[in-house]
């Protein structure tokens, strides 16, 4: 061990470090800078194990007119190695004045870099010493919440893609589990269509990548819980929005009722058919309601003189002709409770219901032209879940996706996951196992469908994101939350992450945000995040021996995350474009 000087003084979040002499420090200075380890004597076996924070050199001129520099390191004390040999995270004993301080050697970085059987999960070679790997505790990782968070080309889609690679078996552009398929599942909301060519391998590889898209995506609208259905068709900010909600309840549990007659217990959220067609009939119908007013009617009342005993039996198939109003006494007649209030309400449904780029969603079809009903549900949820194709990765692509239900599309997914892992935990529970079948969810952009500021155009997705958060990691699903504005994401999101992939930060108010978010002993490791290069982030969590600042290796194949290299296109000769195609796909979208 080398010896570099002693400790001047010692805080909790603070110790600092005497350096001998100026011979001592250009000695060491590789060794002696930010993020590097160093080691203090605790007066026997042990050491604590410090991490530099700041470098203080002072030149003064002595009595022989000599100049004299003095230098003094700031540390922070992240974990203990014990006899020499076992680091320690949990125990930290701070050592007091007087005590020796040591450079840490690769034998000492060996020995905090080596987990024991639980560190099994390669993440990437430590960047203060490239021969040495980072292993992380990788159930501690993977079933509690990982953020990742960088900004424009610092890599983030990379590091992503590469962790996921080594989940799956990827390497190389080949499938190293060819013959014997692991049990991962992990969904992945891609808004820019960037990770499609990262799970892409040649036919002979076997590797199924299930990406569904605009095309491909079966999410029929009565899955929609009361939230999303009222956030897709009622604007909450009209006067009336109140009548509203409550007519268009009414109708959907009633023709849930009509269409499900074997389920007793019917509710506004049951995930069961309904048709959205015939809640816009019975709508219409009650903003067109006539009520007779004649002895023994004062019930609406048809243009052919019947009466609507059961609107139910009426309203759904049909937009009916009521009786014109009248206060004559042969044919009295008076407007419904409704009549006209809902002209608005009409209008919108016929806008969402004739809107051809929700289709996906309003008007989904199997592929032998039918309905998705209620008998469907199971090949729904295999669809999520990579059970169809038997794919550990399910690309959601939101790349096609109308801004307008983006948040409504992130919000079913995600519930739909969420309450399929808590039924299946439940189930496992009463025969005393856990979920056996845990899903990752990786939220690309995070910042487009989880903000920090409260939106009503968000609200279902954030609901549904947050509960996850919150409630997920005890089902046995998990999120990965991936973002360039990370002080632009959900709160309740990164307060419920417990490990930290921290690629460069150039905006200050994010680099204060991630500082925050850091446990108290290795905040100070913030510091570098300004400073990293591509591919370089700072680990932090209860998954990793250490806060380390580490370089992440490329995937093999990466995303299509690469920016376009505008001067080299610049300096080619002039391309011609064919705008017909780009105009007929525009169109077609």
């Amino acid at each position: 061990m080398n010896n570099i000087g002693q400790v001047l003084s010692c805080a909790p979040g603070t110790i600092i470090v005497a350096v001998k002499n100026l011979e001592t420090f250009e000695a060491n200075k590789e060794k002696l800078q930010i993020g590097r380890y160093l080691q203090v004597a605790q007066g026997n076996s042990d050491f604590t194990i410090v991490t530099i924070q700041n470098v203080k050199g002072v030149a003064l001129y002595n009595k022989h007119n000599e100049l004299v520099w003095q230098f003094q390191i700031e540390c922070q004390a992240v974990g203990t190695l014990v006899d020499n040999e076992k680091f320690e995270r949990s125990s930290i004993l701070l050592p007091v004045p007087t005590e020796p301080v040591y450079t840490a050697e690769k034998e000492t970085l060996d020995k905090l870099f080596t987990g024991d059987s639980k560190y099994q999960f390669p993440l990437g070679k430590l960047s203060l010493n490239k021969d040495i790997d980072l292993p992380v505790d990788g159930d501690r990782f993977f079933s509690k919440h990982i953020a990742v968070v960088g900004s424009t080309g610092s890599g983030k889609s990379c590091t992503v893609a590469k962790i996921l690679h080594d989940v799956v078996g990827i390497k190389d552009n080949k499938n190293q589990n060819l013959d014997e398929q692991n049990n991962s599942h992990i969904v992945i909301f891609d808004i820019h269509d960037e990770y499609s060519s990262a799970f892409t391998l040649i036919k002979d590889q076997s590797f199924t990548l299930n990406r569904l898209d605009i095309d491909t995506l079966s999410l029929p609208y009565w899955l929609m819980n009361s939230e999303e259905l009222e956030s897709m068709f009622i604007e909450s900010n009209e006067q009336n929005s109140h009548n509203q909600v409550s007519q268009f309840k009414h109708a959907v549990v009633l023709n849930k009722q009509r269409h499900n007659p074997s389920i007793e217990e019917m509710t506004y959220d049951t995930p069961v058919y309904f048709s959205i067609e015939e809640v816009y009939n019975y709508i219409e119908n009650m903003n067109r309601e006539i009520i007779g007013r004649l002895d023994g009617e004062h019930k609406p009342k048809l243009k052919d003189g019947t009466l609507v005993e059961e609107r139910k039996e009426f309203y759904f198939d049909q937009i009916c002709d009521f009786v014109t109003p009248s206060q004559g006494k042969a044919d009295k007649a008076t407007n419904g409770p409704f009549n006209g209030e809902f002209n608005r309400f009409i209008s919108r449904l016929e806008t969402k219901l004739s809107d051809k780029r929700l289709r996906f969603l309003l008007d989904p079809k199997k592929q032998n032209g039918t309905e998705y009903k209620t008998e469907d549900f199971e090949e729904i949820m295999r669809q999520f879940l990579g059970y169809l194709n038997k794919a550990n990765i399910t690309l959601v692509d939101l790349s096609g996706i109308p801004f307008e239900v983006l948040s409504i599309t992130v919000s079913l997914v995600s519930r739909l996951i969420f309450d399929f892992c808590f039924h299946y935990s439940k189930m496992q529970h009463a025969n005393d196992s856990l979920n056996d079948v845990p899903v990752m969810i990786v939220c690309e952009e995070a910042h487009n469908y989880i903000p920090q500021k409260e939106n009503a155009a968000y609200r279902s997705s954030r609901k549904s994101l947050e509960r996850i958060a919150k409630e997920g990691r005890k089902y046995g699903l998990s999120l990965m939350v991936v973002s360039q504005r990370p002080s632009e994401v959900s709160e309740t999101i990164f307060a419920q992450c417990n490990n930290f992939l921290a690629l460069r930060l150039t905006n200050n108010a994010d680099q204060v945000y991630v500082k925050k978010l850091f446990p108290d002993n290795s905040s100070g490791i913030a510091d570098v995040l300004p400073n990293l290069a591509p591919g370089e982030c700072v680990v932090v969590g209860d998954a990793v021996l250490l806060p380390a600042v580490i370089q992440m290796p490329l995937p093999s194949p990466e995303p299509k995350s690469q920016s376009v290299q505008v001067h080299q296109e610049w300096s080619e000769l002039w391309r011609e474009v064919t705008f017909a195609d780009v105009i007929s796909r525009w169109r077609n979208e």
